[in-house]
C-alpha cells in the first residue's frame, strides 16, 4: 500500500470516529427525562403538587385540633362514691366560677369537710382565672357545663358541638337548663364525657329564700341523690346561707359529702 492511499484511510477513520461521537452525544441528550415541577419552577406541571406554604384557617366553630375527634366514653362519675351501702350526697354548683360566691361556698364546704362537683362555664373560666385551680385544691371536681350556656337543643349542629368539645375540661358535662335529646347525648358521648343532670332541684336560683331552699332538700335527698344549686348568675346570699344549714343537719344525719369523679 502506497503512503498516499494510507493517508486516506487514515483521514477517511478519523472522520467517521469524531461523526460517531456526535451522534451519540445527540442521541444521549434527547434521551434524558424532562424537567420536573420541582426542578424547574418556572414550567407548570400536568399534575401539580401541593405544598402549602402557610397553615390553613379552620372553619368557623370548628374548634380546637382535637374538637372533631371522639374521645373515650366517660364512667358514671358517681358509681364509686356510693358503692356499698354508703349515705352520701353529691352537692353540685352551676354557671361559676364567680370571684365573690365560689370562694364563700368554699368555704362553707370546707365546715363540714363536705366537696362539690361544679359544673363550670368556659366563658366565666376565661373572665376569672385561678378559681379553676382553687376549686380543685379544696378537693372538689369540676364539671363542664358549656362554654355559654345556650339551650344546647335549639342551636346548629356546629355551634351545639363547639359548646360541648371545647367547654371546660372534664369527664362530665350537665346540658344548661337540662336540656337535651339524643343528639345532645350523643355529642357528649364523642367527647368523652358523662352527661349529669340531677335529682333534687331546690330553686336557688329563684331565690324563694333560706327556709325554702333547705326545707326542698331535706324533704326530697335521699342516699346517693345529686343535689342542683348555684354559684353563679347572680346574687348567692341565700345559696350560700342554705347550704351551711343543710350541710349541718345532713351531716348530723350521717351523710358525707364526696366529689363526683369528673
Amino acid at each position: 500500500m502506497s503512503r498516499k492511499l494510507a493517508a486516506v484511510i487514515a483521514t477517511a477513520a478519523a472522520s467517521a470516529l469524531v461523526v460517531g461521537s456526535l451522534i451519540a452525544l445527540a442521541l444521549g441528550h434527547t434521551n434524558q427525562p424532562e424537567p420536573t415541577s420541582a426542578s424547574s419552577p418556572n414550567t407548570p406541571s400536568s399534575t401539580p403538587i401541593e405544598t402549602p406554604t402557610t397553615t390553613p384557617t379552620p372553619p368557623a366553630n370548628s374548634g380546637s385540633p382535637e374538637s372533631g375527634k371522639p374521645r373515650t366514653p366517660a364512667a358514671d362519675p358517681t358509681l364509686a362514691a356510693s358503692a356499698g351501702n354508703k349515705k352520701v350526697l353529691f352537692f353540685s354548683f352551676d354557671d361559676g366560677p364567680d370571684p365573690y360566691w365560689t370562694p364563700k361556698i368554699l368555704q362553707v364546704l370546707k365546715k363540714y369537710g363536705a366537696h362539690a362537683t361544679f359544673f363550670e362555664l368556659g366563658t366565666m373560666q376565661a373572665a376569672h382565672p385561678g378559681l379553676r385551680e382553687q376549686v380543685l385544691a379544696a378537693g372538689n371536681t369540676i364539671g363542664s357545663h358549656s362554654i355559654s350556656h345556650p339551650q344546647l337543643t335549639a342551636i346548629s349542629a356546629a355551634k351545639r358541638h363547639h359548646e360541648i368539645f371545647d367547654g371546660p375540661q372534664s369527664k362530665c358535662f350537665r346540658p344548661p337548663f337540662g336540656a337535651s335529646n339524643p343528639k345532645v347525648r350523643a355529642e357528649i358521648k364523642a367527647a368523652g364525657m358523662v352527661q349529669v343532670l340531677w335529682d333534687v332541684d331546690p330553686r336557688d336560683w329563684a331565690r324563694p329564700g333560706v327556709h325554702a331552699i333547705v326545707n326542698n332538700i331535706m324533704t326530697h335527698a335521699h342516699k346517693r341523690n345529686i343535689i342542683l344549686m348555684h354559684d353563679g348568675g347572680g346574687d348567692r346570699s341565700q345559696t350560700v346561707a342554705a347550704l351551711d344549714k343543710a350541710l349541718r343537719l345532713l351531716k348530723a344525719q350521717g351523710y358525707s359529702f364526696p366529689a363526683m369523679a369528673c
